[in-house]
């Protein structure tokens, strides 16, 4: 048997544990959730949060942020200052225990809260894991009447806490930090960051200023909302609500097992009903919640429960009918929680789900409980509600059925047991030669089939003027074989816009099997219309295929003149004066004739030969102009097409076919 040298190394002393700063310097995503920016940015909210607890409390109410150029970060409160000095019980200094010492702080105390009734930061990490994961972090403590300074070099403290008599205007704490890059991979925080957390505080906290000041742009921005939640919610809703806002209260004790500890909540909801924007957010202890957890199952369970019972008590529902989901409520609803609780149980450091299980129930029984009041009291409104969750219900249903023949219809790859209807295929498999004309009628199909380069170019032929795709909805729309037909030929999904079908997004340009599509239709106003009707088609349902430039308008010849047995085509009236201005005897005239009387030998000459065609490229160059005109020409805008008619129809009226 032989023996394993390498195992019997292994023994007491090969375990080791990180030490000091190394606890967090060698395992940031440990603590901020991430060594990467989400990290960096979670540190900063640690700093941040502790100064909002002291706001929260009553002792100042600005907080100002600065962000430097070098990436270095700035916040200054005005609140008590955090004791730094000696601590006989701790028998150490108390500036080691908050900016060296983790799990440790002024929030522990029998998990009562003794000194922040409600605190962002109980976990006991920020400061010290944040000083762990600097460069450098200085420290400036107004108390007592003193100035007390600290300074922090990647994880270690130089020269110990000085202090000076100071007369000072306000106490308060002032942190400069940066963030160093041998721990986290990226601290360039982006000012978006920082704008979006401020004002998110500001929402959360009410009456509190955050001051936020950029070095690198020069910006200054404020963030203060005096009614808070309220407040926020008016300015998301604007004036597009349907039902006014609704801003409930309450405090209460519970506990989340029979054995654990009792302990306080407060907690605040509002709401309003908007058609056009939803919005869903939590927040507890100033912390926003991304994931919800309690909160979050809280206003699902209360808001469907009541919202179903008033459906029933009604008589909503059809007959059978399935009930409502949260997702119906959710697509007009704008609400906002803020809650606060003496103990709190995060599913982790990163604050964004809390699991508390009495915060769940409390929350849960609360919003029914005025829920309910609320329906029987505004009769109008809450008559409002149901109808409009209806019709999100019933539309979510109608999508649902139409996703289910829409994937049908367009999965499946072009072979022999899934060809499209006459469609002609190209023999080249070479995507960068690849040509899809998509032509007018049956006719037109013939003479281009015959007129083409089989090698790289293919013929789909349109079969009469096909559905306004801007003005039918997406199941109308796919219940059309000529544009089902039209998407498998090309390859490359769909991009759908509506809320009810976002999973029906199938795009991907990698999938397009073509690198020109080019619209062949005759040179008359049926001809017009159809081609306007096809980029119509193409600018709803693959928008992207436009924006980069794949698709084309084939030019076709207004005028055939013949000088001498031989043919010269016009493009337009200009180019026919030009041509017949340089032929010296006789010449005939003939104004072209459709696609599909065209010699074979011609449309390869005038609209298929990439030598001699011409092809006009689609790009718009302003797509919300582009927009405009589509719905002004195809869309519900019918006064805007009236008045576009009245002023600007006199200049096609020779092209109106009246018999």
């Amino acid at each position: 048997m032989t023996k394993n040298t390498k195992a019997d190394k292994y023994g007491n002393e090969s375990i080791s544990s990180l030490k000091g700063a190394d606890r967090v310097r060698q395992r940031p995503g440990v603590i901020f959730g991430s060594d990467g920016l989400e990290g960096c940015q979670h540190s900063v909210f640690e700093i941040l949060s502790n100064s909002i607890d002291e706001a929260k409390e009553g002792y100042g109410n600005v907080i100002e942020v600065t962000r430097f150029a070098d990436n270095s970060i700035m916040v200054k409160d005005y609140g008590r200052g955090i004791p730094l000095d000696y601590n006989p019980k701790e028998e150490r200094y108390n500036w080691e225990l908050v900016f060296c010492e983790l799990y440790a702080g002024g929030k522990y105390k029998n998990n009562s809260g003794e000194n922040y009734e409600f605190s962002l930061g109980l976990n006991g990490l920020g400061s010290c894991a944040t000083q762990y994961s600097s460069e450098y972090m200085d420290v400036i403590v107004f108390r007592d009447g003193f100035k007390h300074d600290l300074h922090f070099e990647k994880g270690e403290n130089i020269g110990g806490l000085k202090k000076e008599k100071f007369n000072y205007e306000s106490t308060g704490t002032c942190i400069k930090w940066k963030p160093d890059l041998q721990v986290f991979t990226d601290i360039n925080i982006p000012l978006e960051y920082f704008k979006t957390v401020l004002k998110k505080q500001a929402v959360v906290n009410s009456g509190i200023l955050f001051k936020l000041f950029d070095e690198e742009s020069g910006q200054n921005y404020e963030y203060c909302y005096e009614n808070g939640i309220v407040d926020y919610i008016k300015e998301i809703c604007g004036e597009k609500g349907f039902t006014d806002v609704q801003f409930y209260e309450t405090s209460t004790k519970g506990r989340d097992r029979e054995d654990k500890p009792e302990y306080k909540v407060k907690m605040q909801i509002a709401f309003c009903f908007n058609n056009e924007i939803n919005m869903l957010e939590y927040y507890h202890n100033s912390s926003f919640l991304e994931y919800g957890g309690a909160p979050d199952k809280a206003v699902k369970a209360a808001l469907v429960y009541e919202i179903d019972k008033c459906m029933k008590a009604r008589n909503k529902y059809n007959k059978d009918e399935a009930k409502i989901t949260f997702a119906d409520i959710q697509d007009s609803l704008i609400l906002v929680t803020n809650s606060f609780s003496t103990i709190t149980s995060y599913e982790n450091q990163t604050k964004k789900s809390i699991t508390n299980r009495f915060i769940q129930e409390a929350m849960t029984d609360f919003l029914k409980q005025q829920l309910e009041i609320y329906f029987i009291e505004n009769k109008m409104e809450s008559e409002k509600i149901l109808e409009q969750v209806l019709v999100n219900k019933r539309s979510r249903e109608t999508a649902e059925k139409t996703r289910i023949n829409i994937k049908k219809k367009l999965n499946g790859s072009i072979d022999i047991s899934n060809r499209v209807k006459k469609f002609v295929d190209c023999r080249t498999k070479d995507l960068s030669r690849r040509e899809l004309y998509i032509v007018e009628g049956d006719s037109a199909l013939g003479s281009c089939k015959l007129g083409r380069d089989a090698e790289f170019q293919a013929i789909m032929p349109v079969r009469g003027k096909i559905l306004n795709c801007l003005k039918a909805e997406y199941d109308s729309i796919f219940k059309s074989d000529i544009i089902v037909d039209l998407l498998k030929v090309l390859g490359c999904g769909v991009e759908i816009n509506s809320k009810h079908n976002k999973d029906l997004n199938t795009f991907d340009l990698n999938n397009l099997r073509w690198n020109k599509i080019i619209i062949c239709t005759d040179a008359d106003v049926d001809g017009f219309q159809i081609r306007t009707l096809i980029l119509a088609m193409l600018y709803r349902l693959v928008p992207t295929l436009i924006q980069q430039g794949k698709v084309f308008i084939a030019e076709s010849p207004l005028y055939e003149i013949v000088y001498k047995n031989k043919s010269y085509f016009a493009y337009s009236d200009k180019e026919k004066v030009d041509i017949t201005a340089k032929m010296g005897g006789k010449y005939s005239i003939q104004r072209s004739k459709g696609l599909g009387e065209n010699q074979p030998e011609m449309m390869w000459q005038t609209t298929m030969n990439p030598e001699s065609r011409r092809l006009i490229q689609v790009v718009p160059d302003d797509y919300q102009k582009t927009a405009e005109y589509f719905d002004l020409l195809l869309g519900d805008n019918l006064p805007g097409r009236k008045s576009f008619i009245e002023e600007h129809g006199y200049k096609y009226l020779e092209m109106i076919d009246v018999s």
